[in-house]
């Protein structure tokens, strides 16, 4: 709906505002021709409240030929085109009011000395409506990505709770420390390996957890250890490859991964009898960067509706943090759940500045 319909208040004001063009209207056609004031205002004030709807098409003008990706030949053709289209018409339509006035009123305004003054009034009124239409979209495109970035912080708030929750979990604790304490006697290193590790996880996650943007190699590093903790808990039944290619230095938000590769864990490998792999690949092209995680699946265990709650919190912060430009895609085929997430690269450079490309 046009904005300006939406709110009662803002079409008041609007029409107001075409009051006063009509009253500029009335003092142009008392001035060229021997017209009367009230004969001129019966011409006039009709002739601008109509003209003003006629302007509210300007809105779609300008949405239809946005300024970031319409280049100046076809943004000039658009609003010159759609200026003398509608102020030809209301040209037209001056001539019929006038005629159907002339009709129970002697008046008759002099069109053929005022109609090309009419016209070019017309045009910049409805240039003047588009460049206002322009500056409308921009504000509602500032204040669109003003509430995506206060809910990207939102949900970054709120994932960061979810994963903080997770590693303390009374289940995920309990088997890491059942792990420490049965490896205590039979493997003393083993033990202090598997302590080291688990508070180095979560020493990592805290600092992780209150940035904005981490590089990739930091993200799949945190994996690592994830699923080193994981490994002394399954033994060889859970096996690990991680590779993060060239793609290290792009920036991703931080605790990304994780939902999706403990689900890789707690819904896939841990349910397969021989285990699996679990495989993290990150590719990145000059503005794309791609995230791909498999684990294999049991064939016989019931299927979940659903798609979780880790796999719904990633798509709803990509699609807060970058709108359409990332997507997360899931998929199962041959006994293998595969997850692919694409946002756009965005690559952390040695000064700190941020980079597309």
């Amino acid at each position: 709906m046009h904005p300006l319909l939406a709110r009662g208040e803002r079409l008041a004001l609007y029409l107001a505002l075409w009051i006063i063009v009509g009253a500029l209207l009335a003092a142009l056609l008392s001035g060229e021709g021997e017209l009367s004031t009230s004969a001129a205002a019966a011409i006039a004030f009709p002739l601008s409240l109509a003209y003003a709807f006629v302007c509210l098409s300007a809105w779609y003008v300008a949405r239809s030929t946005p300024i970031a990706t319409s280049g100046l030949p076809r943004l000039l053709a658009t609003a010159c085109g759609a200026a003398a289209l509608s102020s030809g018409a209301w040209v037209l339509l001056s001539r019929a009011w006038n005629s159907v006035l002339s009709r129970w009123w002697d008046v008759r305004a002099p069109f053929g000395e005022v109609a090309p003054i009419i016209f070019g009034f017309g045009v910049l009124l409805y240039l003047l409506s588009i460049a206002v239409g322009y500056i409308a979209s921009a504000f509602e495109h500032a204040r669109a990505a003003e509430r995506r970035e206060l809910q990207a912080q939102v949900l970054s708030k709120e994932a960061e709770l979810r994963s903080l929750r997770a590693q303390i979990d009374p289940h995920f604790l309990f088997n890491s420390l059942h792990s420490i304490s049965a490896l205590t006697a039979a493997d003393p290193p083993g033990a202090r390996r598997m302590t080291v590790l688990l508070g180095d996880f979560l020493r990592e996650s805290l600092s992780l957890g209150a940035a904005e943007r981490i590089p990739l190699s930091r993200e799949l590093a945190l994996l690592h250890k994830y699923l080193e903790i994981e490994r002394v808990r399954l033994g060889e039944r859970l096996q690990v490859a991680i590779d993060g290619g060239d793609a290290g230095a792009c920036l991703v938000p931080p605790l990304l991964l994780q939902p999706v590769v403990e689900n890789a864990v707690t819904h896939g490998v841990a349910h397969v009898l021989e285990g699996g792999r679990i495989t993290v690949t990150a590719t990145c092209s000059p503005v794309q960067l791609t995230i791909v995680i498999q684990n294999p699946t049991d064939a016989d265990r019931p299927r979940k509706t659903g798609t979780g709650l880790g796999l719904a919190n990633v798509r709803s912060r990509l699609a807060a943090l970058y709108g359409r430009s990332a997507s997360v895609n899931w998929a199962e085929q041959d006994r293998v759940w595969r997850v692919e997430i694409v946002l756009p690269a965005t690559r952390d450079v040695p000064n700190g500045d941020k980079t597309n490309g």
